[in-house]
C-alpha cells in the first residue's frame, strides 16, 4: 500500500529525465507510487517506458527565445497540453509533482497549480532555463545545484540541493568496462561524452587529432547517433558508440579522464566519480550559454579544465589533454574536498515537506 502519489515530468533531452530516475528508487523506499507525464515523442517516452513506470503523453508546444514560425502555433499546444494534463491529474490525484523542466513540464506545472497540487521543481544549470522561468511562478519550491542559483530564484522559493545522482552511475566495474571495449593493455583511457545527442565539433577534433591521442591512451568515444566513423571502427585502442545506457556505469568506472560538455547533470556525476575532466561548453550561439556558466564554476572549485569551443584550432584539444593528464592529481585533491551534500535525500525531504504543507 503505497503513502503518497507523486506525478514527474520533464523532457526534450535526457538532461531532463536523468535526474527523475535517479530519484525513484528513494522515492519507492519511502511509500510512493510514481507515474510519468511526457510529450508524445520526446526521448524522455523510450527512457521512461524501459523503466517500468506508467507513462502519460500531452500536447507539448516547444518554448522558443528566437524568432520561429511555430511561435505562433505552438501556445496553442501549450494550452491543449494543459487540459490534457489536468485530465490526467483529474483522475490519478497525485500527491505532489515534481518536474525537471523542459518545455512538456510547463503544461503540467500550470495544471497541477490550477488543481491546488504543490510542485517541486529542479533546476541544473545555474541560471533557469525557459521552462522553470515560466514554471516558477506556479512552483510550491525549486531547488537547485549551484548556490549561484539562489539568487535567481524569487519569493524565498529557492532551496539548494545539488543535483541527484544515478545509484548505478557509481556501481561500475572498472574490469567489465575495459572488456566491454575490448581494451587489453594498461593504458590510460580517456573517455569522450558530447551529450546525449553528439558534438560533432568535439567529433571532429578528436578524430583530427586520434593518432597523437592513441599514442597516450585508449579512447573511449560517445559521439551521437548517425555520428561513428565507418572507417574508424576497427581501430585499436579506438572504440565508438553512438550512444551507451547499461554499459556507461563502467566505461565511467573504467575511465581515467574525460572531456564532455558541461550539462550539470554530466558533471556531477563526474564529481562524484573523481574523474579529472576536460569541459568544453556549448557556445552561446548553441545555447543560452548555461553551459559556460557551469563549465567556469567547476574551474573555479579546480574540479575541471575548460576549453571554449572557439578555441577548438589547431592543437589546441590535444594540448588540453595533456594539461589534463598533468594535472590529475590537483584536480582530484581539489574533487575530494568538495561538498559531500546527499542531493537526493534533500530533494526528497523538501518533496515530503511540500505535500505536508
Amino acid at each position: 500500500m503505497y503513502k503518497y502519489k507523486i506525478i514527474m515530468t520533464g523532457g526534450g533531452t535526457a538532461g531532463h529525465v536523468t535526474p527523475n530516475l535517479a530519484l525513484v528508487p528513494s522515492l519507492k523506499e519511502k511509500g510512493f507510487e510514481i507515474k510519468y507525464i511526457g510529450s508524445k515523442d520526446g526521448i524522455e517516452k523510450e527512457i521512461i517506458k524501459k523503466s517500468d513506470i506508467s507513462y502519460f503523453e500531452i500536447s507539448s508546444g516547444k518554448l522558443r527565445r528566437y524568432f520561429d514560425v511555430k511561435n505562433f502555433s505552438d501556445p496553442f499546444k501549450v494550452l491543449k497540453g494543459i487540459i490534457d494534463a489536468k485530465r490526467i491529474l483529474n483522475k490519478e490525484k497525485p500527491d505532489v509533482i515534481f518536474s525537471k523542466g523542459g518545455f512538456v513540464a510547463v503544461p503540467v506545472v500550470i495544471a497541477a497549480y490550477l488543481k491546488n497540487i504543490p510542485v517541486v521543481a529542479h533546476e541544473s544549470d545555474i541560471t533557469p532555463g525557459l521552462a522553470n522561468k515560466l514554471s516558477a511562478p506556479f512552483c510550491t519550491k525549486l531547488c537547485v545545484t549551484f548556490r549561484e542559483s539562489l539568487k535567481f530564484v524569487k519569493e524565498d522559493k529557492g532551496v539548494l540541493t545539488g543535483s541527484p545522482i544515478r545509484k548505478e552511475i557509481l556501481n561500475g566495474d572498472k574490469n567489465k568496462g575495459k572488456e566491454f571495449c575490448n581494451f587489453t593493455d594498461e593504458k590510460e583511457i580517456l573517455l569522450i561524452m558530447g551529450g546525449s545527442l553528439g558534438s560533432k565539433v568535439i567529433n571532429r577534433e578528436i578524430r583530427k587529432n586520434l593518432e597523437l591521442l592513441l599514442k597516450e591512451f585508449n579512447i573511449i568515444h560517445i559521439c551521437g547517433k548517425d555520428n561513428l566513423d565507418i572507417n574508424l571502427l576497427n581501430k585499436k585502442g579506438y572504440k565508438q558508440f553512438e550512444y551507451v545506457t547499461e554499459e556507461l556505469p563502467h566505461l565511467m568506472k573504467a575511465s581515467d579522464y574525460i572531456i564532455s560538455r558541461a550539462g550539470a547533470n554530466s558533471i556531477f556525476e563526474f564529481l562524484e566519480l573523481k574523474k579529472p575532466t576536460l569541459l568544453i561548453p556549448l557556445s552561446k550561439k548553441a545555447s543560452r550559454g548555461d553551459q559556460i556558466l557551469n563549465a567556469n564554476s567547476f574551474k573555479n572549485e579546480g574540479y575541471s579544465l575548460v576549453l571554449e569551443e572557439e578555441e577548438l584550432q589547431k592543437d589546441a584539444l590535444y594540448k588540453k589533454i595533456i594539461e589534463l593528464k598533468s594535472k590529475k592529481s590537483e584536480l582530484i585533491k581539489a574533487m575530494d574536498r568538495g561538498d559531500g551534500k546527499n542531493s537526493i535525500d534533500c530533494i526528497i525531504n523538501v518533496i515530503l515537506e511540500s505535500i505536508k504543507k
